[in-house]
């Protein structure tokens, strides 16, 4: 558990009230991750939502040809900032990641339990409503920055 003051700090939780704040905040818990080290991999289960606090985090997309791995290439698609979120995949039905993440600095995150993210907007449509309309604000931005890196590549 954290303190759901940590999380009013950040943009992304000023829709909640104080009883949803304290109701996430009752199933995030804080760790710190070391440079180089895997926070998740892509296709694995998304089971949290990230919040990096301090440090830095690489987000990462693998290609590859399922009969050629010669062909695999890792293209960085993302670097997570100090109050962004990441693992939005958590929330997003069939709940896999699409990406890696690894931290590239020091870092302190907060993990948000997905299940149990899940069940409390399924009580609270309002809260629902809200962190979905967050989620899709990062997704847009996310979405924005990928076209910037296609648009520079055939440059």
């Amino acid at each position: 558990m954290i303190s759901p003051e940590l999380l009013r700090r950040y943009p992304f939780f000023g829709p909640f009230n104080e009883a949803q704040l304290r109701e996430i905040a009752m199933i995030a818990d804080e760790f710190e991750a070391e440079a180089g080290a895997q926070i998740f991999d892509e296709q694995q289960p998304a089971e949290a939502l990230y919040l990096l606090l301090e440090g830095s985090v690489e987000l990462t997309y693998k290609s590859e040809e399922e009969y050629h791995p010669k062909t695999r290439k890792v293209f960085p698609v993302g670097d997570i900032n100090p109050g962004e979120l990441f693992g939005v995949s958590a929330l997003i039905d069939p709940y896999k990641y699409t990406t890696a993440a690894r931290a590239t600095a020091n870092s302190r995150i907060v993990k948000i339990d997905a299940a149990g993210l899940r069940a409390l907007v399924a009580a609270d449509a309002q809260m629902g409503y809200e962190l979905m309309r967050q989620v899709a604000r990062v997704i847009a931005e996310r979405l924005a920055y990928t076209r910037v890196q296609l648009a520079a590549a055939w440059a």
